[in-house]
């Protein structure tokens, strides 16, 4: 069932995208900071107007319940805006001692499972330091990214400043490689992020790729706490989520009850039509992303894991995926070692603290952790030797548009959100 057709954008697309970037750059950059904050204000707003609409499109595009559409993706999306919005004319506060100045055109790439979200993290930071954009959508979730450009149009934001161009990878790649391109910013898979590196013109980059994140719960954690922790974790937009808690490492102590809870726990989950606001676990985005969860169960099944999922009822039509975790896993299973990108959980024990972090931090990714604690002291120590770029304690996926996200290792480099957020689309001259 199609929803909307868009345009393949070609080379010679991006390159009227970009040129158009490029003659915008002098007047926006030029503009007086304070006026390009009341731009990104009003345009926050809008979102806000719109707020419905965008929730339900996002639904429709990406699959995601409405629930979360609705209070997490959209009142995000408008925070981000509020909040650059803020910063546009206090760089130098910001960066005190350096003379902040835009790069120029930022070619941008989102991917499929936080459309306007991601174009928010992108294109807030990138305007309100002056930058024109040229910002290109997955292929499978383009509808929302349209709207938000109507939205940039009906703030008055001049002809140019941004730019959504609609295509597959191949579009893509024209526009990361393009030579006249001053700042890449990409979210996807690590291994287009490494192809990126190679190809990029531009030495400004910013790559925020996969993860494996582990979720680390002691036996003095609140358990019932934890396990809610955990699902949000992993089932959270049906597992489509870079820094999911897809591995739970759980204490030996407690990890019979703790498996019990959650076996318990996930048999409540809804499994079902996004657009219903009971729903908890919404469709999965394409049939390719379904086939890959299937591949990587079955690996586990074939590599000696238990497989349990609920018993929930799935409709007929669309592509779909019950609740799954593995317990048991060994670290040389593909399930512990490879991003599923689905709702699957893969459980390890582990019996000292000492284990906890060896085992977390097994993996090349480095984006996300979490730890379940009712010790304090067990949070700051545990979570220094994390190997990865954000870690929560006592709670999961919680973003806030001051808190700066990414990753480290094969998860990517430099950061989006905060004040950290300003600094990949700045040329900082002076003194450090």
């Amino acid at each position: 069932e199609s929803l909307a057709e868009v345009a393949q954008a070609t080379a010679a697309d991006v390159d009227r995208a970009i040129a158009a970037a490029r003659a915008a750059f002098p007047a926006w950059s030029g503009l007086p900071a304070l006026e390009r904050g009341k731009f990104l204000f009003r345009l926050a707003r809008l979102i806000q107007e719109r707020a419905r609409e965008l929730a339900v499109l996002e639904s429709l595009d990406g699959g995601k319940p409405i629930r979360e559409s609705r209070d997490v993706d959209v009142p995000l999306a408008a925070a981000h805006f509020f909040y650059y919005a803020g910063w546009a004319d206090k760089l130098g506060e910001a960066f005190p001692g350096r003379d902040p100045r835009p790069l120029g055109v930022a070619a941008q790439v989102i991917p499929w499972n936080f459309p306007l979200l991601m174009a928010a993290w992108k294109l807030a930071p990138a305007l309100a330091t002056g930058n024109t954009c040229v910002l290109k959508p997955a292929e499978t979730t383009p509808l929302t990214a349209l709207l938000l450009a109507e939205l940039v149009q009906d703030a008055g934001i001049p002809p140019g400043v941004v730019n959504i161009l609609t295509g597959d990878g191949t579009t893509g790649a024209a526009l990361m490689s393009h030579e006249g391109v001053d700042k890449v910013a990409f979210t996807g898979s690590t291994e287009v992020g490494k192809r990126i590196m190679q190809t990029a013109k531009t030495r400004h980059l910013t790559l925020e790729l996969g993860g494996k994140a582990a979720n680390i719960v002691f036996e003095d954690a609140p358990l019932d706490q934890a396990v809610e922790g955990v699902v949000n974790g992993i089932y959270f937009n049906q597992g489509h989520v870079c820094c999911a808690g897809s591995r739970l490492l759980v204490q030996e102590s407690v990890a019979e009850l703790f498996v019990r809870k959650l076996a318990h726990r996930i048999e409540s989950l809804i499994v079902g039509d996004p657009l219903d606001k009971n729903t908890d676990i919404g469709a999965i985005n394409s049939r390719a992303q379904l086939t890959k969860i299937q591949e990587l169960c079955a690996s586990g099944e074939e590599e000696g894991c238990v497989r349990h999922e609920s018993g929930a009822a799935l409709p007929e039509r669309g592509h779909w995926f019950r609740p799954t975790f593995f317990p048991e896993v060994a670290q040389t299973h593909r399930i512990a070692r490879e991003e599923i990108f689905g709702p699957v959980l893969a459980v390890m024990t582990f019996r000292t603290p000492e284990e906890a972090v060896e085992k977390a931090n097994n993996t090349v990714y480095g984006l996300s952790a979490g730890v379940w604690t009712d010790k304090g002291s067990k949070i700051f120590k545990t979570l220094g030797k994390l190997r990865a770029g954000v870690v929560w304690a006592n709670t999961f996926n919680k973003f806030d548009p001051s808190a700066p996200f990414g990753g480290m290792q094969e998860s990517g480099f430099g950061r989006e959100g905060g004040r950290h957020g300003l600094a990949p689309y700045l040329s900082l001259g002076g003194e450090a």
